[in-house]
């Protein structure tokens, strides 16, 4: 099979179940990569008591990850094109399982931040495939069949990481502690990636793009000199050498765009299409994704520490007050999509922004009024509030960034799109250190320990309101109504037409 025939011979027939088996695979590897994020975010305390992280490598153990895993995904997108999307998503789902593995077995922290950082890489080189997959193995009338279950999917593993991830630690697995969280990833990637050798069938791009290692390169290179100083910071006193890192970032991401612009003009493929920045609608929406991801990665793990380590909370308490937020996300962002952004268009978005901040807010009257005795009903009103606000922005942001994005270029706007919000992510994560610890003393008693979690917890969720405020306004030069030739994140475009780096 070459990669310029026809689609319909590197579709399976009709009739072959085989599709479905690879949909199966494809699916679980989606669902292993969303609940590998929550479920480290619950056993983050644990791990920080078993292993003895500092603070700052906690923030690595998240913030590795989603800077490795952004970094990566553009170029594992393209490694399918050219390679072949089933070899690629072998290769990936292969070293994941073995990333897990060094998670599991790590000796110290840094072991640990090592294998969450090629464990991130892992997932950058899987998770583009899966949907890359879908459109290669499944006909145009059964992809939203597809799109239904990959919704459920994602939803199952919002709602579902938490409590694993409380139950592995709290069980305490054969006096592993925090461990099986990352060792229980061992037989289903083993398992996934046997029958995927079975069931995928092969297929590449037509016309796949060339690497733009460079591009990777510098990207990667200015996140580093940003979050680095930003998490080692407080530690360290802040010394001169973070401030000049961190202004010596924005050269490098000024050189990133010299470069692409140069890259575009000579061959073609770069790994940031600027053009599309020349789009309104686009260049607002990545501002959106990147800051609603900046507000998530400081939200999660801020929440976490503050139930577990400052209100002195068990992993399972903590995990089952996480779950009236899941399941409002999820029902919130099935309405959205469905019954109300195809009625009122972008005022859905934009409420959400106003719901989540409004949820937010009410978490932090109750977190003031309560204290260190506040209780889990107490806070299920927030919670639901906020998951029913982020559910009305998750599920229909993309189609609406990529509304007025020429056709032929809707696979590389998707797949930035979702760079950008790992990025954003990886940011938040490293802003923990300013807007989290940067408010509590260095040196804490264990009678100062809940109270400094629980002020500190308070004085983040400022920072999370007003982001969302930010994300309000900045969702006014989103189209007022998503156009339907996009809706899906490019589901409709046939695979040849597409450039296949779309991710989600």
């Amino acid at each position: 099979m070459t990669s310029t025939e026809p689609l319909p011979s590197v579709q399976p027939a009709a009739g072959d179940r085989r599709r479905w088996f690879a949909l199966a695979i494809v699916m679980t590897a989606a669902f292993m990569d969303l609940v590998d994020v929550t479920i480290v975010n619950i056993a983050i305390p644990s791990i920080q008591k078993d292993a003895g992280a500092s603070f700052s490598q906690i923030q690595w153990i998240t913030a590795g990850y989603a800077l490795a895993f952004a970094a990566g995904l553009i170029t594992g997108g393209r490694l399918g094109d050219i390679h072949g999307r089933r070899r690629l998503f072998l290769v990936g789902i292969g070293g994941f399982t073995l990333a897990s593995a060094l998670c599991g077995f790590a000796a110290n922290p840094e072991m640990l931040v090592a294998s969450r950082i090629l464990q991130g890489g892992m997932a950058a080189m899987m998770v583009p495939q899966v949907l890359s997959i879908v459109h290669a193995t499944f006909p145009p009338h059964e992809r939203g069949k597809v799109f239904g279950l990959f919704g459920a999917i994602v939803g199952l593993g919002a709602v579902s990481g938490p409590l694993l991830g409380a139950l592995l630690t709290e069980w305490n697995l054969f006096g592993l502690q925090w461990r099986p969280i990352f060792l229980i990833n061992l037989p289903v990637g083993v398992v996934a990636f046997l029958l995927g050798r079975r069931f995928i069938t092969e297929s590449k791009a037509p016309r796949a793009l060339k690497l733009d290692l460079v591009g990777v390169a510098l990207v990667t290179l200015g996140l580093l000199m940003l979050l680095y100083p930003l998490t080692r910071g407080r530690e360290l006193g802040w010394p001169l050498w973070g401030y000049v890192s961190m202004a010596g970032a924005l050269v490098v991401f000024a050189a990133l765009v010299a470069y692409e612009r140069r890259k575009a003009a000579r061959d073609g493929s770069p790994l940031v299409e600027l053009s599309l920045f020349r789009v309104k609608s686009f260049a607002a929406g990545i501002a959106v994704q990147t800051v609603f991801g900046v507000a998530l990665g400081v939200f999660f793990l801020v929440w976490t520490l503050y139930m577990q380590i400052g209100l002195g909370w068990s992993p399972l308490r903590a995990g089952l007050t996480g779950v009236p937020f899941s399941i409002a996300v999820s029902v919130a962002a099935g309405m959205s999509v469905q019954k109300l952004v195809p009625r009122f268009g972008r005022k859905v978005l934009q409420a959400g922004a106003l719901v989540m901040g409004a949820g937010v807010l009410i978490y932090l009257a109750e977190a003031r009024h309560y204290g260190l005795g506040i209780a889990s009903w107490q806070m299920a009103l927030p919670l639901v509030v906020m998951g029913a606000g982020m559910g009305l922005i998750v599920a229909p942001l993309t189609d609406a960034v990529l509304s007025d994005v020429p056709r032929e270029h809707a696979g590389s706007a998707s797949g930035l799109i979702n760079t950008v919000q790992q990025m954003g992510n990886a940011l938040g994560l490293g802003l923990v250190s300013v807007v989290f610890f940067g408010v509590m003393g260095d040196r804490l008693t264990p009678a100062e320990v809940g109270p400094a979690f629980v002020n500190a917890f308070q004085h983040a969720l400022v920072w999370v309101a007003a982001v969302m405020g930010v994300i309000f306004l900045l969702m006014f030069a989103l189209p007022g109504r998503p156009a339907q030739h996009v809706e899906g994140a490019g589901a409709d475009v046939p695979v040849e037409e597409r450039e296949p780096e779309l991710v989600g």
